[in-house]
């Protein structure tokens, strides 16, 4: 389907809304009758052809009283769906008069598959508002216009010119992603939550296949969306690897799964399953962090585009077990090389941000007894690179990937790509079956200078990619290839160890000549009179022992919350004064940390962390030493950093030319204000 027929179809059903519904529905509400009508009505162009036949079985069905009819019908429609009633919306016009019982009537005659689509429309509850407007004939007469197609076999006239072409499957999701698109923009709502720009979904599709395209077999694929929206990534992966397929001489099943936490969403793709003939109950409802519908499931191949920089606070609670209301999804408490004593690596980013859960969910469900394993591509914004300190829970799921050497690439795209966003975003590609020449190697693809301007925005989107430059992206991916927009690095290099440096207490105990507040007590501050005087000590050390001694001799009644109290009042820091020692053994002398003194050093994973404390810190502080116990691995991709390029600053006579050519253009005017100003 060419973009003019696409959009020719939008605008009618465009205007539908406001030729019909205006002033009697809610402008906020037009998508709520138009969405689902939409539907239907691809649904009866389907039908249509069949609608005859269909009655007839469902008749002989009934004079037989044979109550098991599904599959029946299903097969004389040659679609998962059928309409037993009498009705198509075009005969539904033929008794004007009693339209709303009669569509209620088309409307329960679908298979229980597409009710169930249609109930979570809610459209049914708009039908009070229409009838009583008299808009239920006008909305359908609309929709069955001789001016829209929305069948996939073209209209022609009696001498075979084309008068409206035929609308693909693929081109219905053009036109349900462009009505969801223009009807947020007017509700300034994001419409990028609900379905992701097809160009981007192109080049995703590509990463995921262009390596193993000539690997595929004949066989049956699985491919899944963890944020399927309205399912535009599944029909375009499928499209993509059935064409592949059949270039390859290869035939193959595939089968779509798919989840969505929006009722409305959730709705569309699953038409958009029926009307492909896919099973709509491998597309669930609700929240895959919280509820993952498919978590026994492995794939072949993910792609998604979840939401990033919202909360997942409702899902996190509702993980949440036991007592102390701990997460223990195995999905995102998982085992790793390296930790010891039966620890586990916790996944789990703060709570403002989930989007790295959703690549979690989708690497814990990869195919691994297979040749191809699993490949996925899923779009992430730039905190996903960089958040999270050592140990914490976005370094961690970092670290996890990395480790395992499941991340291939990450390509870099332009601005105002998506309708919602104007944000840095990434596609990462990663895969549990590298190439030998790939492993523990990562690849960054700076593509944010790849783009061309539309001829208009759609929404906050106005750019988009162009073939050439899909097939440059896929070429240096392929390629592997270095270049000033394309770099390969080892996965250590964006590893670090974080160690904790730390440096003794040194404090110098007094006694003050008074204690006129009574702060310590006159007993107590008379002892310590008695045994320390009023000079400063600056061993520490020796003031415990001897005071200690001073207690047993005299068996002095001092409880340790008291002895606490009294070290904190008579001592203050000193970096003259002694270390202070915590205890000693065979190898040396251990000293008490200074807290306040306490530091943190990011070491990279391929440098000696000893060598890197003798020459950094030693010089610079020579009683400090490393807590190894402390020590956190973390990862972070620096993404920017690796593609800056230095610009020279202008010089003084470029910048003083600039000023004076200003100075001159503008002397005329600054003359006309001061003269205006005397008059």
């Amino acid at each position: 389907m060419n973009h003019s027929t696409h959009n020719s179809i939008v605008n009618f059903i465009w205007k539908i809304a406001d030729e019909v519904l205006r002033d009697y529905v809610a402008r906020g509400k037009y998508r709520d009758v138009i969405l689902p009508m939409t539907v239907i009505r691809r649904l009866d162009c389907l039908l249509e052809t069949t609608k005859d036949q269909v009655m007839e079985r469902d008749r002989w069905h009934e004079e037989n009283k044979i109550h098991q009819k599904d599959l029946a019908l299903r097969k004389v429609t040659g679609y998962p769906f059928y309409n037993s009633s009498r009705f198509t919306l075009r005969r539904l016009l033929d008794e004007p008069s009693n339209i709303r019982a009669n569509f209620e009537s088309y409307l329960d005659g679908f298979s229980d598959n597409v009710r169930d689509i249609i109930a979570k429309f809610k459209l049914r509850s708009y039908l009070d508002t229409l009838e009583e407007h008299g808009l239920v004939f006008a909305l359908i007469e609309r929709f069955v216009s001789k001016d829209i197609n929305l069948s996939p076999e073209a209209v022609k006239n009696p001498n075979g010119f084309v008068l409206h072409e035929g609308l693909t499957n693929f081109g219905v999701g053009y036109v349900f992603e462009e009505l969801i698109r223009r009807f947020s923009e007017e509700n300034n709502e994001e419409a990028g939550e609900h379905f992701t720009p097809r160009d981007i979904v192109h080049l995703m599709v590509d990463l995921i296949f262009a390596p193993v395209k000539d690997k595929i077999e004949s066989g049956t694929y699985l491919i899944y969306d963890c944020a399927c929206g309205s399912g535009g990534m599944l029909t375009e992966a499928d499209e993509r690897l059935r064409l592949l397929a059949t270039e390859q001489g290869k035939h193959i099943v595939t089968v779509l799964h798919g989840q969505e936490v929006n009722g409305e969403t959730f709705a569309i793709c699953q038409s958009d399953m029926l009307i492909t003939s896919q099973d709509v109950s491998k597309i669930a409802y609700g929240s895959t962090l919280s509820c993952d519908a498919h978590r026994r499931t492995q794939f072949d191949f993910m792609l998604a585009n979840p939401p990033y920089g919202k909360s997942w606070k409702v899902d996190a609670e509702a993980l949440a077990e036991g007592k102390k209301k701990e997460i223990l999804d195995p999905r995102f408490l998982v085992e790793h090389e390296g930790l010891v004593n039966g620890e586990k690596l916790e996944l789990l980013p703060r709570s403002s941000d989930g989007q790295l859960l959703f690549p979690v969910n989708m690497l814990s469900q990869m195919m691994t007894d297979t040749p191809l394993g699993s490949r996925i591509a899923i779009v992430l914004n730039g905190s996903a690179l960089f958040t999270g300190d050592a140990g914490q829970g976005e370094s961690n799921v970092r670290r996890w990937i990395l480790e395992n050497d499941w991340l291939e690439t990450i390509i870099g795209l332009p601005l105002d790509m998506f309708y919602n966003k104007g944000i840095a975003t990434y596609i990462w590609v990663l895969t549990n079956r590298k190439p030998a020449e790939r492993k523990r190697k990562v690849q960054l693809i700076d593509a944010t200078g790849m783009s061309r301007k539309l001829r208009k925005n759609l929404g906050k989107k106005n750019s988009e990619f162009a073939p050439e430059h899909f097939a440059e992206i896929v070429r240096l991916f392929l390629q592997q290839e270095e270049s000033p927009i394309s770099k390969v690095f080892d996965s250590a290099d964006f590893g670090y160890s974080k160690i904790t440096v730390e440096r003794p207490l040194r404090l110098t105990f007094q006694v003050w000549p008074a204690d006129e507040a009574g702060l310590l007590g006159a007993e107590v501050h008379r002892e310590l009179l008695n045994v320390f005087g009023t000079a400063p000590h600056r061993n520490f050390n020796e003031v415990k022992a001897r005071w200690d001694r001073h207690v047993d001799e005299r068996r002095l009644k001092v409880n340790a919350p008291e002895q606490k109290r009294i070290w904190s009042l008579l001592t203050r820091r000193d970096e003259s004064a002694e270390p202070m020692i915590r205890k000693k053994t065979k190898t040396g002398i251990e000293y008490e940390p200074d807290a306040e003194l306490r530091d943190t050093e990011n070491v990279p994973l391929k440098e000696s962390v000893e060598a890197f404390f003798e020459r950094e810190v030693r010089p610079y502080v020579p009683d400090a030493w490393i807590d190894h116990e402390k020590t956190q691995r973390g990862y972070e991709i620096s993404f920017n950093s690796y593609f800056y390029q230095h610009k020279p600053l202008r010089s003084l006579e470029e910048i003083a030319a600039d000023i004076f050519a200003l100075e001159k253009d503008t002397e005329g005017l600054l003359h006309q204000i001061v003269r205006d100003v005397v008059r």
